[in-house]
């Protein structure tokens, strides 16, 4: 196929975006008619080509693009989708043939085009009023579609992952008041991301297709640093503003112009990397967007310089919202940190402009929405005329007051604390029209790739095959009663990983330069024990004395590192199978050393600190103008949204208070980009322990959300302010709020229930043996054992049944660490009759090769080892493995539950502490159901609440006390 040919069949699938697919062959017979009459344009022309052509062809990626997007259409609003569900074979039958294309040329597609199994973000949401169309979307998309051409040009982004965060920011745009409506309104939601997980990418596409549509006045709040709020301006410039607002018609070969503007020294801005518009974008009658603050200076009070915050209007008789005056006037940009003189300053100048407040379209944007935002004053020192707010909550309430048409946007990746704030203040910052969980994005490094939350593997069988944590996390030595000595020994594999894997990138680049180049501008290593700037120069100290007796530039290192390559790092790549080359042998690699370690240590400076110190003689920390292969030292600053680029290892054993702050401190979660195998975190096992907990509050909150998501005639049957969805806690608090609900759930109506850690204290032995006499009847039942099937690895397990009024004794015997842990859902289980739910089989995965329990003589079983919280409670999740097989079985029956039963322990217990003629101390007989399809309530509403103060029956938090 020509590249004329190749261009008419862009063309049509291009004039098909966001509509309903039509007959491909005889448009782009169509267009290539007007290009080349003679060029044969049939279907088989048209496979050859996409069978043969690479990955970035405009063609592919054309036909990728929207083919995802018809995939997951919505079956509402879509006729053409024949009522199939989205992401199915269904579904990509249906493309095909309104497509009218062959059986194979849909073979074809298949294999280059895969129906994605990413079911996209998890939304709750009040009901709105849709306005942002699919014609919006289409004519006005100027920033967005540069945005979306940045990203598959510069950063390599997969027409899959655009076309996700295309889906994803849709969902936001969707939920904003159209701009361009007569009467104001505002809007407050909440983005739920994971930690590094582009977050910013998100909200950088809102903001691009929020200016397209006609907001015009763009508030972006980043957290309290500097470096976050520096780091965020120059990402937004480079990726969305372009070359050509940053010059405002300038130019930048002039001296006078080489002083003021903010990038000319960037090697990025000098190699091309800048989005650039082609042209101004005011010259085509798209908005300008006006820079309010720069890389260099957070925003200032504008004195004299009102009128920069003036909008321009074609019609001086209509409102700047009017059509008239909206789609012809430029955009501001205002990207400030959380500071309450800055936001002070912000405010005072918005109340002094010449424009109508109520008049100006806005979005706020609130990064780190639960750093600094959320109103921590203490209730019991409000009044009724006067309720008491933090500095920075009582600026971002009245920014949001003083703008009737502005529409608030917080994200987070710990979304706790807003969602305990109280949803009927109205001057507060509760998502009360929407709360939007993203999806985990594809590439992305998170908790599943660093630990092990649901294996059943015993620890003597794992491999860096089948367990994370044995490839990536590096744990010390617990028998080793010599702890400084350890501690010196984990620190020199640290910083011996750190070197070898910048040898291991050095090799690489030299395989494959272009791919792996920008990928390893930076190589990285985090040192975070303590918040105290004397900890950070003593431990910086430290690594330099290490650094120079280590012999990384003698060569008395090779030794060391040619046991650490053979022993960890080449078994662990070959485990993973990520495709990234390795050398053939350490001899290979061994020249690659001695330049790592120059790189990391030239003048035999491999440390940087990084903190509020200013009195520290050393080189700025900059991402952006250097490459940096270095050691950081640090503490806050370089946690909570900081994005640590190149980080490849991580010395981590700070202890933190809360879950969120844990959470906040993973700068290792996040794309690493042909380095995944390479990555490694040195933590103790309390902190392990406590960030697999924290990660598992995370993954119950989306869990839960997804469970109340259900729409219905394409409206949602639950808002966050109906939900206040139930935070779990595995181990530490979820957040630091302390405040009380005054809705009491009654009944909890979801098809899984997953108890977890709600189980008695493992010290409290008289209510864990209660609980296994209650687990009897189950464990008499389960007397067949079978192999279980599994879309994966068959498991053994012992099975048989009980009747749905055994299962209800059962649960009411069962005693919880809080009285209410199961109470609502017990309450449901119990209303359930018997032709809803007719039996329930018991499944109990029994594990080879481990010793198994003699429980109450009435059989021996598998005792599987799970993780104990700080509290001493044990997670008792099932292993995901075994939920999936359930899962499979309950799609496949009307009436019939499923309950996994284990009966768990310390994961720490030796076998010699497993009494063979008996259960240890300890044991808890943990659960988890599924329920048939048959037993979803029929008004499909999840939650059933009561008003525990009925003197305030709309708040959903009071002050009990």
């Amino acid at each position: 196929m020509t590249n004329a040919l190749a261009e008419a069949y862009s063309t049509a699938i291009r004039g098909m975006a966001n509509n309903a697919p039509r007959a491909l062959v005889r448009r782009a017979l169509i267009e290539a008619e007007d290009l080349d009459p003679s060029l044969d344009a049939s279907e088989d022309r048209m496979r050859e080509y996409v069978a043969a052509a690479a990955t970035d062809d405009p063609l592919r990626r054309a036909l990728h693009l929207n083919i995802a997007r018809w995939d997951n259409a919505p079956e509402d609003g879509n006729p053409w989708t024949n009522q199939t569900s989205a992401n199915t074979e269904e579904r990509r039958a249906t493309i095909i043939a309104a497509l009218g294309l062959s059986e194979l040329t849909a073979k074809e597609f298949a294999q280059h085009f895969p129906i994605s199994h990413q079911c996209g973000p998890t939304v709750i949401a009040s009901p709105w009023d849709p306005w942002y169309s699919d014609e919006i979307r289409r004519d006005r998309a100027f920033y967005w579609t540069h945005y979306e051409n940045y990203l598959r040009e510069d950063r390599g982004w997969s027409e899959g992952s655009i076309h996700d965060l295309d889906r994803a920011t849709n969902h936001v745009v969707e939920r904003l008041i159209d701009p361009a409506r007569p009467k104001p309104g505002r809007t407050k939601g909440l983005v739920v991301g994971y930690v590094q997980s582009g977050k910013t990418a998100n909200f950088a596409g809102v903001i691009a297709k929020a200016i397209d549509a006609g907001y015009r006045l763009i508030i972006v709040m980043t957290g309290t640093t500097n470096m976050l709020r520096e780091q965020t301006q120059r990402r937004l410039d480079m990726e969305l503003v372009g070359r050509e607002n940053v010059l405002r018609g300038a130019d930048e070969s002039d001296e006078t112009v080489r002083q003021r503007v903010d990038y000319l020294d960037d090697e990025d801005w000098a190699k091309g990397r800048f989005v650039s518009h082609g042209v101004r974008p005011s010259e085509v009658g798209r908005p300008d967007i006006h820079r309010m603050t720069t890389r260099d200076f957070d925003y200032r009070k504008l004195q004299q310089g009102l009128p920069a915050l003036e909008f321009e209007r074609r019609d001086g008789t209509k409102p700047l919202w009017h059509p008239d005056n909206l789609y012809t006037s430029d955009a501001r940009l205002i990207i400030v940190k959380k500071n309450s003189s800055v936001l002070n300053n912000m405010v005072k100048d918005l109340k002094t402009t010449g424009d109508r407040l109520a008049d100006i379209p806005a979005l706020i944007i609130d990064d780190e929405s639960d750093q600094a935002s959320i109103n921590t004053t203490d209730p019991k020192t409000w009044t009724a005329e006067n309720k008491k707010r933090t500095a920075i909550n009582r600026h971002i309430s009245n920014l949001i007051n003083m703008l009737p048409r502005a529409q608030y946007v917080g994200y987070t990746a710990t979304p706790f604390a807003n969602v305990f704030v109280d949803p009927h203040d109205a001057e507060d910052i509760f998502p009360k029209h929407y709360l939007i969980a993203l999806e985990r994005p594809l590439g992305y490094m998170g908790a599943s790739d660093f630990h092990d939350m649901d294996s059943s593997i015993p620890d003597n069988e794992k491999t860096f095959a089948n367990s994370a944590e044995k490839a990536h996390l590096r744990i010390p030595d617990e028998r080793n009663k010599n702890k400084d000595a350890e501690d010196e020994r984990q620190l020199q594999n640290a910083l011996d990983s750190f070197v070898l894997a910048g040898a291991i990138k050095l090799f690489r680049q030299e395989i494959a330069p272009e791919k792996y180049t920008r990928a390893f501008r930076h190589h990285t290593m985090l040192v975070h024990e303590t918040m105290r700037t004397d900890g950070h120069r003593s431990r910086a100290d430290a690594i330099r004395d290490k650094w120079r007796t280590s012999g990384y530039l003698t060569g008395s290192a090779l030794s060391r590192l040619r046991t650490l390559y053979t022993e960890d790092f080449a078994p662990v790549t070959d485990a993973l199978k990520f495709g990234d080359p390795m050398p053939g042998s350490f001899d290979e690699l061994a020249p690659h050393v001695s330049r790592a370690a120059r790189q990391i240590a030239p003048n035999g400076a491999p440390v940087l600190i990084v903190n509020s110190e200013k009195d520290i003689e050393q080189e700025e920390l900059d991402f952006d103008k250097r490459p940096v292969w270095r050691i950081l030292v640090g503490g806050n600053k370089l946690a909570r949204g900081f994005t640590v680029e190149g980080l490849t290892v991580t010395y981590y054993s700070r202890n933190a208070g809360h879950a969120e702050a844990l959470m906040q401190m993973g700068r290792w979660f996040g794309f690493r980009p042909g380095y995944r195998d390479l990555v490694r975190l040195f933590i103790t096992t309390p902190v392990r322990d406590a960030l697999e907990a924290a990660c598992w509050d995370e993954e119950d909150f989306r869990a839960e959300l997804r469970q109340y998501a259900a729409m219905v005639n394409g409206r949602p049957t639950v808002t966050p302010e109906d939900v206040q969805p139930l935070v779990s806690r595995h181990g530490l608090r979820p957040t630091a709020p302390n405040k009380m609900r005054n809705a009491e759930l009654v009944e909890r109506r979801t098809l899984s229930k997953e108890p977890s850690s709600g189980y008695p204290a493992i010290n409290n032995q008289a209510l864990l043996d209660a609980n296994i006499d209650a687990c009897i009847p189950l464990l008499q039942a389960a007397e067949t054992s079978v192999q279980f099937p599994t879309t994966g690895r068959p498991f053994d397990a012992l099975t048989g049944l009980v009747t749905q009024e055994q299962m209800v004794e059962v649960l009411k015997k069962l005693t919880w660490k809080d009285p209410k842990h199961f109470a609502a859902d017990l309450a449901w289980i119990a209303t359930l009759p018997h032709e809803v739910v007719r039996e329930w089989q018991i499944v109990m995965p029994q594990q080879k090769n481990r010793t198994k329990v003699n429980i109450r003589g009435v059989g021996k079983y598998s005792i599987h080892g799970r993780v104990i919280d700080p509290n001493g409670h044990i997670r008792g999740n099932a292993d995901s493995l075994h939920r999936t097989a359930c899962d499979l079985q309950v799609a496949a029956t009307e009436h019939i539950g499923f309950v996994l039963l284990y009966p768990v322990i310390d994961k720490t217990a030796t076998e010699e502490e497993i009494a063979d003629d008996g259960y240890p101390q300890g044991v808890v007989m943990a659960l988890s159901l599924r329920l048939p399809r048959a037993a979803a309530p029929k008004d499909r509403n999840p939650l059933l609440y009561r008003v525990k103060n009925r003197a305030m029956p709309k708040y959903a938090i009071v002050d009990t006390d």
